[in-house]
């Protein structure tokens, strides 16, 4: 797998309005670059009762000011009890020198969620933090104090030392108004991923695997979800992985891993052989993870369609060590390369891309037999693959209307058009998988047709109203959605050749 310059995240953003200020930009260089920095949280918190929960916290931080990072972040269970945990927002943070290598950080995270039967109301988490920071080169690594609660309905409230580790990097981007251009670039743009693959695959549990009310689980578990790769060099590389249940009676299982692997190329470029080991969080559906941990082993085989397509064949493990789910997988996967840098005097293509994040509202029906509004955080990743024809990969979490710990993962095609100076309308066809927080989604696969309009506020930056309709392909939930986000509109640099 050799580097290349890549897509701009499956990390989505909410309310990322750069200011000139916050950018830099030479005359060899037509890229506007921002810092950036990814961060991992390692903390244990308390729930009612004296109950301990290990909490992992990641997220993808712009300075959009001197001292000023904001972006988007992901929290969730991995050890205790309470495995499928999983809420997903936004953080900002103000950072301050002190002396030396010392700085100091105040925070806040807030975002939706909830799994693993965890007392969180109707999903809201908040946390601020202040975190001691001592800096190494492109590292810091500190100790964070932090308190996290759930003010909608839940009864956790803890407050808690814990560890942080920051790692900077660079955004670099064409920007909006310059998405026509060809540009000269020899490193990657955007987040900076190779290539993305969309993945279904089928669990095949063991006799002893369990659900967490006591019963054992179906043998077969079917799952839909995404990896995102980036290459160390020709052969070796690391990513991200996060999937949802799609059938087999467990709705709103998800789980979210880092993965690192390798590969080679054989029968020429043709053919690809690899394996890879994946570690991280999972649960939820009634699924017995534990805490939360998961693991997974596999190896595969990639037979390239063309110069940016292939199929990928996958067989292997999966564990939560500290619950009984053990299982076998098979996997198939599109396999789409994204970027490449090879050519790099070659004037490259420019690709539009759209971080959007807002909110959404519809009645969603309940296993009590009830329906009830429900309020989700949304956060979404598109990327074009003409003018007006674009992919999109969403996540949504509750927030609030009692359904903390449902969440639904989207993955479909979306076309917008201008329709004046600075008004814009679209359309997007939606699919996937939901479940968790009492809502009724029967075997967790449903489908989401939606329409906006957009006012472009700057060149870069669009608020867009839209509406739609929810519908689970099996069960009762159905409801007309409306919702209002900001979509972030920058371009990432690609060839498609390697």
């Amino acid at each position: 797998m050799k580097p290349g310059p890549g897509l701009g995240g499956v990390a989505l953003a909410l309310g990322l309005l750069l200011p000139p200020g916050a950018v830099a930009q030479s005359a060899s260089e037509p890229l506007e670059t921002t810092p950036a920095r990814m961060r991992l949280n390692l903390e244990r918190t308390e729930l009612p009762g004296g109950e301990g929960m290990g909490l992992v916290g990641t997220s993808y931080l712009l300075e959009l000011l001197p001292g000023v990072w904001a972006g988007p972040a992901a929290y969730g269970a991995i050890t205790g009890q309470r495995g499928g945990l999983f809420t997903v927002g936004g953080e900002v943070g103000w950072q301050r020198p002190l002396a030396g290598p010392l700085a100091v950080e105040l925070g806040f995270y807030a975002g939706g969620g909830g799994g693993g039967a965890a007392p969180v109301g109707g999903g809201l988490m908040l946390r601020p933090h202040v975190d001691l920071l001592w800096k190494s080169g492109a590292h810091e690594i500190g100790l964070s104090w932090s308190r996290v609660r759930f003010p909608s309905g839940g009864s956790i409230d803890s407050r808690q030392f814990g560890l942080v580790w920051n790692v900077a990097t660079d955004f670099r981007r064409v920007p909006a108004a310059r998405l026509g251009e060809p540009v000269r670039n020899e490193a990657r743009s955007g987040i900076g991923f190779d290539r993305v693959q969309a993945v279904a695959g089928v669990y095949r549990t063991r006799p002893s695997a369990q659900r967490v009310s006591g019963p054992p689980l179906p043998r077969n578990i079917g799952y839909a979800g995404a990896r995102l790769e980036q290459a160390f060099d020709d052969n070796a590389y690391w990513g991200l992985e996060a999937a949802g249940a799609a059938s087999g009676g467990v709705s709103g299982y998800a789980e979210y891993l880092g993965l690192l692997g390798t590969e080679y190329g054989v029968a020429g470029d043709w053919l690809t052989l690899g394996g890879r080991v994946a570690a991280g969080m999972g649960g939820g559906g009634d699924v017995d993870v534990g805490g939360g941990l998961l693991l997974k082993a596999g190896a595969y085989a990639i037979a390239r369609l063309g110069v940016d397509l292939g199929v990928t064949a996958e067989l292997g493990w999966a564990q939560a060590p500290q619950g009984s789910f053990k299982a076998f997988y098979g996997s198939l996967a599109l396999n789409w390369i994204l970027d490449d840098r090879t050519g790099s005097a070659i004037p490259a293509r420019t690709t539009r891309m759209e971080w959007v994040g807002g909110i959404e509202r519809y009645p969603a029906a309940r296993r009590d037999g009830t329906t009830r509004k429900l309020d989700a955080v949304s956060l979404r990743v598109n990327r074009y693959m003409s003018e007006r024809f674009y992919l999109s990969a969403q996540a949504h979490s509750a927030y609030d209307g009692g359904a903390g710990g449902y969440s639904v993962g989207l993955l479909g095609v979306g076309w917008r058009t201008d329709i004046g100076p600075r008004w814009q309308a679209g359309v997007e066809a939606l699919a996937g998988a939901a479940g968790g927080g009492g809502v009724d989604t029967a075997g967790g696969a449903l489908v989401q047709p939606m329409a906006y309009v957009g006012y472009a506020l700057t060149p870069g930056v669009a608020l867009r109203v839209g509406g739609g309709r929810i519908q689970g392909l099996r069960g009762p939930l159905k409801g007309d959605v409306v919702e209002v986000s900001l979509a972030f509109t920058f371009g990432v640099t690609s060839r498609g050749v390697r």
